[in-house]
């Protein structure tokens, strides 16, 4: 009897967390490319900027482009860099996007390529979703949906 109470308690707690991890995925695809994981940190209240990261994946042989994203919680969106410039950590604007190389993937992580949300509409809160978009040179426009966590989140 335990045993049998056991098993079906592990398979419902695991259950769970496939569903929970599916949900908070949200991988979409157009053409042959398919962006994950898209996330962002919360926000104090009166920030005017966040970032916002994710995962693109080409599956295609031909390159394509990152050339522009929008997002809803902000009145402007550009695609960023940050490196490490004579031991001085600095950020750029990519104005000609992010190259995204066939067969290939790039990551937007923090301290590296990100999204920069702009004139934030308010606060983002742990816990709450918000939607966007990115247009591609070749695959055209996918809309993701980003998850807001903790303000010290880490890449997932």
């Amino acid at each position: 009897m335990f045993r049998r109470s056991f098993y079906a308690f592990a398979f419902a707690i695991g259950a769970i967390l496939i569903a929970s991890s599916s949900l908070l995925a949200d991988d979409v695809k157009v053409g042959p490319i398919s962006v994950s994981d898209a996330w962002s940190r919360a926000t104090p209240g009166g920030a005017q900027v966040a970032a916002g990261y994710l995962t693109i994946k080409n599956d295609g042989n031909a390159s394509d482009r990152l050339v522009s994203a929008t997002a809803a919680i902000a009145g402007k969106t550009e695609i960023h860099q940050m490196s490490m410039v004579d031991g001085v950590m600095k950020m750029r604007q990519l104005t000609d996007g992010l190259p995204v190389a066939g067969k290939g993937s790039v990551v937007l992580e923090p301290s590296s390529n990100h999204l920069m949300f702009m004139d934030l509409k308010g606060p983002l809160k742990e816990g709450e979703q918000f939607a966007g978009s990115l247009t591609f040179e070749h695959a055209g426009t996918v809309d993701v949906t980003f998850h807001v966590r903790g303000i010290g989140a880490a890449a997932p």
